[in-house]
């Protein structure tokens, strides 16, 4: 039997070759914050089971949570969190059988994105006041 000719099948498409769609930048990003929004919640769980323990494990934890790279953590599991929020209210859209046309999922993707950012701004500034 002869053997095929490798060089003669066609290649499968690759990542390379496809431009990147909002649609599937924001498919990719929901799996990457739900995996994210672990880091912030143990962090969140850390400082809880610390104030529980006493004052001056608190304190220590406070400080960690205070700091500027426990500040980046937690604005950056809020911002996690508000978007997979808004992504996971599109699937819920989606599962009706709405907004498959693609129109409309690019113009709920850039919502997504939006709608997360503004979330993140107004909890932040909540925060804040």
């Amino acid at each position: 039997m002869k053997r095929p000719d490798r060089n003669a099948r066609p290649l499968s498409p690759h990542l390379t070759i496809y431009r990147p769609q909002i649609n599937s930048v924001t498919s990719i990003f929901h799996r990457i914050t739900g995996v994210g929004l672990v880091p912030g919640a143990a962090l969140v769980v850390w400082w809880l089971l610390a104030a529980s323990t006493g004052d001056e494990y608190f304190e220590f934890a406070n400080r960690v949570m205070l700091s500027w790279p426990g500040r980046l953590v937690l604005v950056g599991s809020l911002w996690a969190l508000c978007y997979h929020l808004c992504t996971g209210i599109r699937h819920l859209f989606w599962d009706t059988g709405a907004g498959y046309a693609i129109p409309e999922i690019n113009l709920s993707g850039w919502v997504v994105v939006a709608s997360s950012l503004i979330l993140t701004a107004l909890v932040l500034a909540a925060a804040v006041l």
